[in-house]
């Protein structure tokens, strides 16, 4: 079998050592998942063996030869192949354009592309990964999961012989989850090494032969999967115990804050009920399209009601994101990248947006009053940069999601609402927005938390609300909570048995 190696991978940007000697090897016919916080060096060690970083000191071997990968083309060539989380494809264009769209050997005679050529070569590929998706079908169609299945197939049909997947479920239900696994398990079975990066424990354990681990641009050691479990692995992973990853939740005293009656939205959202009190977390649980984070949105006044009210302490909200904040309500949103941040500006920018109004001085905007602000909630999140001038750009996912909260908490609201908090964050990082939460809601914050995690909510809810095609269809107390009967209310039609109430 092939052999793919990094050999003491050093790697600088300007004064921060991104890589540290890091050792790191992976066979055909294995998958090697790769564990760590974020800005542990994940990102950069993939972007060495994509080509896209040259490394200041070490080798990239294969089976014995160093490789000189200027360019990502050379590290292609090789047949070494990223699938990167944010998937880089052509929505208007086909699915056999998309699988084809860098190739360098499309034309035939008279330099015209062969398009019979491709369209064998494209089902050939589907057929051994046993897909059935028509190649003639815009991508911009398919769903999340068959878009990170297009891009499987695409390095497929540049014979690579290493595939390097960056949280390739991070945005998939868990049965699309269960079909990546097992097309990557088909993969490593036809000889294909496969690097596997998630902050998913659970999915190392599922899907992973190996595991290395790297903290703060080191390698810290690797292991056959049998031989470690979940404690070990996160004790490798930041450098110290942690025997519970959510903390006790204090008990709620307070009056109800935020109180949704008999929403309506057609089509989306049909005649929704819930309530939440100072100092309570509240979960909302359900599948895709399940009417989550419409409910948020509504909420929070980005998306139109048809019927229906929401009241913070008793009071009428605006139907706009301005009269919702003025309300007392943030909304920390599911994509931090694309509605969340504005990624080129720095920290202390960022802090500022929703609170620009207060923020000015005779119409201008007052940046030293901005900078005290920033550096309040830069220190109470403990956020890892070099000041509130960082770029956001240049933050880890962990310290991009404590910037996407503070800049919320910064107007003391009444009610936060987080869609999907820790999604795409380490372990550490969560364990830190966990605390977070439950300090907040010990001083009477009223929360809404969206997760697709199930450990997440049961884990960090008071009680779970269970949402179904736009419905609710029940709630559960945190003593009667289990992955069992959330799912069974998330995914059947069963009537609701006792502990849940419609």
């Amino acid at each position: 079998m092939s052999r793919l190696e990094l050999r003491d991978i050093h790697k600088h940007f300007g004064g921060v050592r991104a890589l540290k000697g890091v050792s790191f090897e992976v066979h055909g016919g294995e998958v090697h998942a790769l564990v760590g916080e974020n800005g542990a060096g994940k990102s950069t060690l993939i972007k060495v063996l994509a080509g896209v970083h040259m490394p200041d000191r070490g080798a990239v071997v294969m089976d014995g030869e160093t490789l000189h990968l200027h360019h990502p083309s050379d590290a292609t060539s090789r047949g070494i192949a990223v699938i990167y989380q944010e998937l880089v494809q052509y929505p208007d264009l086909s699915v056999l354009e998309n699988l084809f769209v860098h190739a360098q050997d499309v034309r035939g005679p008279f330099g015209l592309i062969d398009w019979a050529k491709l369209r064998r070569r494209g089902r050939e590929v589907f057929q051994r990964m046993e897909l059935d998706i028509d190649l003639d079908t815009p991508v911009g169609q398919l769903s999340t999961a068959q878009g990170q299945l297009i891009e499987i197939a695409r390095a497929l049909t540049r014979d690579a012989r290493f595939v390097i997947m960056d949280e390739p479920t991070a945005s998939l239900t868990e049965q699309d989850t269960e079909i990546l696994h097992r097309i990557v398990r088909r993969l490593r079975d036809d000889g294909v090494g496969i690097i596997y990066i998630s902050h998913r424990l659970e999915e190392i354990f599922e899907v992973a032969d190996r595991v290395t681990v790297l903290r703060d641009g080191s390698s810290v050691g690797s292991e056959r999967v049998e031989n470690v479990d979940p404690g070990r692995l996160i004790a490798m992973m930041v450098g110290r115990e942690m025997n519970n990853l959510f903390p006790e939740l204090p008990a709620v005293t307070g009056d109800t804050v935020l109180e949704v009656r008999n929403l309506t939205r057609y089509g989306v959202l049909d005649d929704v009920s819930l309530h939440v009190r100072a100092g309570e977390i509240v979960g909302l649980a359900g599948l895709v399209g399940a009417g989550r984070s419409e409910l948020a949105r509504c909420v929070f006044g980005i998306d139109p009601i048809d019927r229906g009210e929401v009241l913070i302490d008793g009071r009428p909200v605006p139907r706009t994101p301005w009269g919702a904040m003025d309300a007392g309500v943030a909304y920390v949103s599911e994509d931090r990248k694309l509605d969340g941040l504005v990624l080129p500006m720095s920290i202390r920018d960022n802090m500022a947006l929703p609170s620009l109004t207060r923020l000015e001085r005779r119409g201008v905007y007052d940046v030293p009053a901005a900078s005290k602000l920033a550096t309040r909630f830069f220190e109470l999140l403990q956020v890892r940069a070099p000041g509130v001038d960082t770029r956001v750009e240049d933050l880890s996912g962990g310290n991009q999601q404590k910037i996407s909260l503070g800049r919320w908490l910064a107007r003391e609201p009444r009610l936060l609402i987080l869609d999907e908090p820790t999604r795409g964050i380490d372990v550490g990082a969560k364990s830190e927005i966990h605390r977070l939460m439950t300090e907040l809601c010990g001083q009477g914050l009223a929360i809404v938390m969206i997760s697709s995690e199930l450990p997440e909510v049961l884990g960090m809810s008071h009680r779970i609300v269970v949402m179904r095609g736009g419905r609710v269809r029940g709630e559960l107390a945190r003593d009667d909570a289990t992955q069992e009967a959330v799912m069974a209310l998330a995914a059947t039609d069963e009537p609701i048995q006792g502990g849940a109430a419609a």
